[in-house]
């Protein structure tokens, strides 16, 4: 098969990269056509991913709308060449709108609900819609569910392997406990709207988890003076890594957020945009605990954190709630390597036997 990914989110290349290898290595032709934001094309490049630039991510809106029309014609030509028998991608309305005029069917992957152009852009183009079982939208006949998280693609045991080598990196003795604060820049469009934390919350967070455990900042934009300090010193590819041992993360990231629940680090997640696996992993787990970004909401988040710091016996709680979650999810890239290379006849099974997903435990 002739397979076309498209990739524009660093979180992306995390939950296509053993998609990719595994379709690689069983013969199939994989294009992957990436948007430029942040650290995705690094981070294609650190795992060996080959793969062809079609934009870059802005932030202004008069921007977005350009780079639209930029993005839509480039992948456009890159379509009728490569002339994919199936497209996949997260989120994505290029591949769908294109597929409808060249002829090829595309699957989209989406577990946001609060996506303003999904309903026009995305949806009606799609010839599949692939969500995770705790999504809270109903799309329709093409929706098919997945008993999984995204992040369930990369930080199984099966693809991930903590490396405590970790410690060194951050300059710290292996017995000293940390936390990472995480705060995102508000600028995808599912974001448009959103102010998120204050710069002011922002210092008092760091200053007030300080008292307790060491504090690593992982930060999109440009930290204030105050925060420069807490900086954390790794490579993105390594954080995941911190992730397993920090003690909890406090930020703006629903996906870092749900990342640690994966992998047993509990996380106070603060986000207004409001998602089904997150409010899953909260009152299903208890691994996430959400809060808005009202005044007074950021105030209980920071209560929130500091009463989970106190506890002694966190990181062991949290590691049986995250083996309790895995019993109940499945692998989602062996999953995805099944519907993709059986596609279409997986949409029948998945229709007929939805169950049929649980062989992929």
């Amino acid at each position: 098969m002739r397979i076309l990914l498209g990739i524009g989110h660093p979180a992306d290349v995390h939950l296509f990269r053993f998609l990719i290898n595994n379709l690689v290595e069983d013969g199939h032709d994989v294009f992957v056509a990436a948007r430029e934001k942040e650290v995705t094309c690094y981070l294609l490049d650190k795992f060996n991913i080959t793969y062809h630039r079609v934009s870059f991510h802005q932030k202004a809106i008069s921007k977005k709308l350009v780079n639209y029309f930029v993005r839509w014609v480039r992948t456009y030509r890159l379509c009728r060449t490569f002339s994919p028998d199936v497209a996949l991608g997260v989120g994505d309305f290029y591949l769908p709108q294109i597929g409808r005029l060249q002829g090829f069917p595309s699957i989209v992957m989406t577990d946001t609900e609060k996506v303003r152009h999904d309903a026009v852009l995305t949806f009606p183009f799609a010839t599949h819609i692939l969500t995770p079982s705790c999504f809270k939208k109903n799309i329709g006949k093409k929706e098919i569910n997945y008993h999984s998280y995204n992040e369930l693609a990369y930080l199984i045991d099966k693809y991930f392997r903590p490396d405590p080598g970790i410690y060194n990196m951050l300059k710290i003795n292996t017995n000293e406990r940390y936390m990472i604060v995480r705060y995102v820049s508000h600028s995808a469009v599912h974001d448009i709207g959103v102010k998120g934390m204050s710069i002011e919350t922002k210092i008092k967070a760091v200053q007030e988890f300080s008292k307790y455990v060491k504090v690593f900042v992982s930060s999109e934009t440009e930290l204030p003076d105050a925060l420069k300090p807490y900086r954390i010193p790794i490579p993105p590819e390594r954080m995941h890594h911190a992730l397993f041992y920090a003690e909890l993360l406090y930020g703006e990231s629903a996906t870092m957020s749900s990342e640690c629940a994966v992998l047993g680090t509990p996380a106070v997640s603060i986000d207004d945009v409001g998602r089904g696996y997150t409010d899953e992993q909260e009152k299903k787990y208890g691994l996430v605990f959400n809060f808005s970004t009202s005044r007074a909401e950021q105030e209980k988040s920071i209560h929130k954190s500091i009463e989970l710091l106190k506890r002694s016996d966190l990181k062991t709680e949290s590691k049986c709630k995250r083996e309790t979650m895995l019993a109940e999810k499945i692998d989602l890239t062996s999953f995805l390597v099944w519907f993709v290379e059986n596609y279409p006849e997986s949409v029948k099974t998945m229709k007929d036997t939805p169950d049929y997903q649980q062989r992929f435990k």
